[in-house]
């Protein structure tokens, strides 16, 4: 009954109930798009390269990304992924390029500076990728014993209508963050993985139930894990860690400020699952180049159940949540805001002291958090091990799994925040929603 009045409740709200409608009208928009495939594509051919496809482990991966688009080479096909990757690189650049540091440090004009540069590179990106993914189809469909005409005017005309096509993903998860609730680039990422859940459980089931490895049993183990590992991305997810800081009184006319004891919560995991997504992002570099143009049997890149891709791919998610954090939380910031309005943490001299305080205390929790965050992130290879397929396995990994519990748990949280404004109930029966976004 809960539910349904919070269902009550929210349709009663006439700004929620507009942005619950344009995020899922946008959402409508994308999926339909997945499912158009590029012109001049012969479909039985599609039909055998797409079985082809779910062998490698690598194709399985960009094509969960892209919600199955990749495989029936739609006009989707690269998905979001281009987007990730240069934002990604204008944030470095932004660590090492005094010119960019100057762009972060000018506010919203900065920022669409920044914007900008990021579209630019996209494009780039997406000529390079949609040239490499057009040879690459060429290939497997020529291996299945078809034919793809790529004649110059066809190789030029699709690489446009790729490129076109992740450019207008990109806008409407802009589109979706304006308008609608959530953050419109990670929901797309979100629909993308749901959209593979419900054939990958089918088929885990199937074949479970039609071969003698464990049966039904070991398919009820496989879910309950499933359960943990998500409980687990929850409470990495939500983990915190107090810092006490007391504020001296100060008396103003009348009216007496500060006295009291505060706390400041600092994240396990500030950076959330954006080091995943960094990480996986330039792993898939170096694979899609080799694979693309050669047949890339023996590199590491493209092994995903490997030994030493899975090492290098942690090493990758324990320094990526090092650096975003790093970026993210300021301690010398936080120390001076303190100072400014007269708080210090007890025992700790306020200034420098405090915020080499504050930083020692955030190198300890990440540790643990960036640690836990890679570990969730491989146990596809862990899962694979142990005989499940390739498409259920990678939902038990933080690729998937993490990011739904992120995604999930901020559009849940905005939702709360348009019911509590309105004075209604919130979605839990006590306590708040604590959500992260990418």
């Amino acid at each position: 009954m809960r539910f349904i009045q919070t269902i009550k409740n929210i349709w009663k709200i006439e700004e929620l109930r507009r942005r619950l409608g344009i995020t899922f009208l946008f959402i409508l928009i994308y999926r339909f798009g997945c499912y158009v495939v590029l012109p001049g594509i012969d479909p039985n051919a599609l039909a055998a390269a797409s079985e082809q496809m779910k062998g490698n482990g690598l194709m399985e991966l960009l094509d969960m990304f892209s919600g199955g688009a990749f495989s029936q080479a739609s006009v989707f096909a690269l998905g979001i992924m281009p987007y990730i990757t240069a934002s990604i690189v204008i944030q470095l650049a932004g660590m090492v390029i005094p010119s960019f540091q100057k762009m972060q440090r000018e506010g919203e004009s900065g920022r669409m500076k920044l914007n900008q540069y990021t579209r630019y590179l996209t494009v780039a990106i997406l000529i390079v990728q949609s040239a490499a993914y057009l040879l690459n189809l060429r290939h497997i469909v020529a291996s299945t014993g078809g034919d793809l005409n790529l004649n110059a005017f066809n190789f030029i005309f699709l690489t446009v209508v790729l490129t076109a096509g992740s450019m207008f993903i990109m806008w409407l998860g802009e589109k979706i963050t304006d308008k609608g609730l959530g953050n419109g680039i990670s929901i797309i990422i979100l629909v993308g993985i749901i959209a593979r859940f419900p054939s990958a459980f089918a088929q885990e089931f199937v074949a479970r139930w039609t071969t003698q490895q464990g049966g039904l049993v070991m398919f009820l183990v496989e879910i309950i894990i499933l359960f943990a590992v998500t409980a687990g991305g929850v409470m990495l997810t939500q983990g915190t860690r107090k810092i006490p800081v007391q504020y001296a009184k100060r008396i103003v006319g009348n009216k007496q400020y500060g006295g009291a004891r505060q706390y400041i919560p600092l994240k396990v995991n500030a950076a959330n699952v954006m080091p995943i997504i960094f990480a996986q992002a330039l792993m898939m570099i170096p694979a899609s180049l080799q694979g693309f143009f050669s047949d890339g049997g023996n590199s590491i890149f493209m092994d995903y159940n490997g030994f030493w891709y899975n090492v290098i791919y942690f090493l990758l998610i324990v320094a990526f949540t090092y650096f975003y954090t790093a970026v993210t939380v300021r301690p010398t910031q936080m120390a001076e805001e303190m100072k400014k309005n007269s708080g210090f943490i007890p025992g700790i001299k306020p200034g420098k002291k405090t915020a080499e305080y504050i930083d020692t205390i955030m190198s300890r929790i990440t540790l643990p958090g960036s640690l836990f965050l890679g570990l969730v992130a491989i146990m596809p290879a862990f899962a694979r091990f142990f005989g499940v397929s390739q498409g259920f396995a990678q939902f038990f990994g933080g690729t998937s799994l993490l990011i739904m519990v992120g995604v999930v748990l901020d559009t849940l949280q905005q939702i709360e925040t348009h019911l509590m404004m309105h004075h209604y109930d919130g979605l839990m029966k006590s306590g708040k929603v604590k959500g992260r976004s990418l």
